[in-house]
């Protein structure tokens, strides 16, 4: 069952985001922002299903170790293996942007974390920064080089998300009066839909359809699967969870890293792990905050926790401190620091 819940999982989110990017591209959505969403969001989406799927059965300690647990083996164990392949060079303005708000969000949550539990209203803060980050990035997508993280943080605190939200959707009531007032029929402005009807829509449905079936049978047969081995092997769920559940949903972020890594797409590989992080836990962890809150054991609060931080510091030190660049000997050292922190895990119970 676990093998079938990850087989499941990553296959229906590969079909799923194949599919939904190809009907984007046919309603003329904009490259890039299929990139932020569709792909960026996609290749979490087994930690989504996953922890959602733990979330509605109660496994707290679950939740907590996959999506951290993930985003320790983004760092460590896929850009460590992602570097050791090839050099990877990150842009700078992405690593003072991106980086630092993944530094951020870790930080933040590790903040509500010494209260105990991730509660509702600390997952609205979470889901409110991760719509902030969005239209900040697709805000600033022609003039990417002359903004950093604090100029997101004016962006939050000064609610221009919800401006840049109300501009867009004022522009596209505009565009539609415009084409009514053309003389367009009912569906005239929607003449890309109908045109994607024309071009196999109903066939990407249909396996968005199947897909979405498939994640949610795979991440039911995951957790089940997950919770079983643990019982066997007489340890607990939050470490299952920070293993072998958050090492197989990174599995996407694993591939397109080390092909990114082959390719000498730096950028690609890092901005992957880095846009994987962030929505793991603005917005993964805030949904399922949502569902109920998430209570946090002591091992997060001593160990995972710091020890996320830590790995995420040294990351952005190592980009900062050559050239923004990560070659072998870094990632020898993050998949070392990873490695070694895993087997203390589980030295320790």
């Amino acid at each position: 069952m676990l093998a079938l819940g990850f087989l499941l999982l990553i296959k229906g989110s590969d079909f799923l985001v194949e599919a939904a990017s190809r009907i984007a591209k046919k309603l003329g959505v904009p490259e890039f922002v299929i990139g932020l969403t569709l792909v960026a969001v996609g290749t979490s989406v087994p930690e989504l299903a996953s922890s959602v799927a733990a979330a509605g059965k109660g496994y707290d300690e679950l939740i907590i170790g996959n999506l951290v647990g993930s985003n320790m083996a983004n760092i460590g164990l896929i850009l460590g293996i992602a570097a050791i392949i090839a050099t990877l060079k990150i842009d700078r303005a992405m690593l003072k942007r991106d980086g630092y708000i993944m530094v951020g969000a870790i930080a933040l949550f590790y903040l509500f974390a010494l209260t105990g539990a991730i509660r509702w209203y600390m997952g609205i803060v979470f889901l409110l920064l991760y719509l902030a980050y969005v239209m900040f990035l697709i805000k600033t997508k022609d003039s990417i080089e002359e903004h950093e993280f604090r100029d997101f943080v004016d962006y939050f605190f000064k609610l221009e998300y919800i401006l840049t939200v109300h501009n867009h959707a004022v522009r596209r009531i505009r565009e539609g009066r415009e084409s009514r007032r053309r003389g367009e029929p009912v569906f005239g402005y929607h003449r890309k839909i109908y045109a994607a009807f024309k071009e196999g829509l109903v066939k990407d449905l249909l396996i968005i359809g199947l897909s979405l079936v498939a994640i949610v049978f795979g991440a039911e047969y995951l957790i089940t699967g997950a919770m079983w081995l643990a019982g066997l092997l007489h340890i607990s769920s939050g470490l299952i969870g920070l293993s072998i559940v958050a090492v197989g949903t990174s599995l996407p972020e694993l591939s397109v890293s080390i092909t990114a890594a082959v390719k000498k797409y730096g950028d690609l590989a890092v901005g992957n792990v880095i846009g994987s992080n962030i929505a793991n836990l603005f917005l993964i962890m805030g949904i399922c905050s949502l569902i109920r809150p998430i209570s946090i054991d002591k091992s997060t609060l001593y160990f995972v926790g710091p020890f996320t931080i830590l790995i995420s510091l040294v990351l952005v030190m190592l980009l900062l401190k050559h050239d923004h660049k990560i070659v072998r000997k870094h990632g020898i050292a993050l998949l070392a620091m990873y490695l070694l922190f895993m087997a203390f895990m589980f030295w320790r119970g």
